[in-house]
């Protein structure tokens, strides 16, 4: 670090994380991912009861649309934890390439199941694929909802293919490292007296799921590397400070500049 952004930071608040995770409810009845995953964040040795922001597939073949899907997303939400959109369609579809009367009647079944669960509706979206255009945007905002990327994520992988990651430590703290540098410069709000640090998950992984403790501990090991003090409660402990600071952090204006992760920022260029 060098020493033009040691002094920057001195006079910035401490970071605290902010957990989501995409494309729950996972389907599996047995050993299944989301479930695994509510458990770690109610019991874990750093910090029980940590609340997260869930990014939902309300509608997706064999999990959402089920009865024990739906029974996943009352425990979250009986839980504490925050329901975000993800998508209301049979399977993950990039929101740009449905037809108009799809998209629209989509957002608003979507909408409707998730305040059938937390009696209100939400506040936050992350699109498919992280994929939006003005059109989808337009679209979020005129339904009060608001898109919320990331700064960390978890480079393991989803359902087909690879689930795994040797290099997770290693992904993070370089992750972290780009954000420390952001927040010396003061590009982060702070945020009832902590900057809140995006981290973004699968819940439908079961690598992501077995390995969540870690994955806790993990961000709080890199942020003593990169020298970035984190709040008294590391991660987010109740709803509505959840849900404030995710609004900060969430997208402003659609036609505005956004790094998002992995091969997604070349892929929609």
């Amino acid at each position: 670090m060098s020493p033009q952004t040691a002094e920057r930071l001195k006079s910035q608040a401490p970071i605290r994380f902010l957990l989501t995770f995409d494309d729950g409810p996972a389907a599996p009845r047995t050993d299944n991912p989301t479930l695994s995953i509510l458990t770690t964040l109610a019991h874990n040795p750093l910090q029980p009861g940590v609340k997260a922001l869930f990014f939902v597939q309300t509608r997706s073949s064999d999990a959402g649309e089920t009865e024990f899907g739906r029974n996943i997303l009352r425990r979250e939400a009986d839980e504490g934890h925050l329901l975000g959109f993800h998508s209301a369609t049979p399977h993950h579809a990039n929101h740009r390439f449905l037809s108009p009367e799809i998209f629209e009647q989509s957002l608003n079944d979507g909408i409707a199941d998730i305040v059938s669960i937390q009696g209100s509706p939400p506040k936050l979206v992350r699109p498919p694929f992280w994929n939006y255009d003005k059109r989808t945007f337009a679209a979020y905002q005129q339904r009060g909802m608001h898109i919320l990327l990331t700064d960390l994520s978890a480079n393991d992988g989803k359902i087909y293919g690879i689930k795994g990651s040797l290099r997770r430590r290693s992904n993070m703290l370089h992750l972290l490292t780009a954000v420390r540098e952001r927040i010396a410069a003061g590009e982060l709000p702070a945020v009832d007296g902590s900057i809140p640090v995006v981290v973004s998950f699968h819940d439908i992984n079961s690598y992501t799921a077995d390995h969540m403790a870690e994955y806790l501990q993990i961000l709080m090991d890199c942020a003593r590397a990169v020298q970035l003090p984190t709040a008294s409660k590391a991660f987010y402990d109740d709803k509505a400070a959840l849900e404030r600071a995710a609004l900060a952090r969430s997208v402003g204006d659609g036609t505005q500049a956004v790094h998002l992760p992995g091969l997604w920022n070349w892929l929609w260029e």
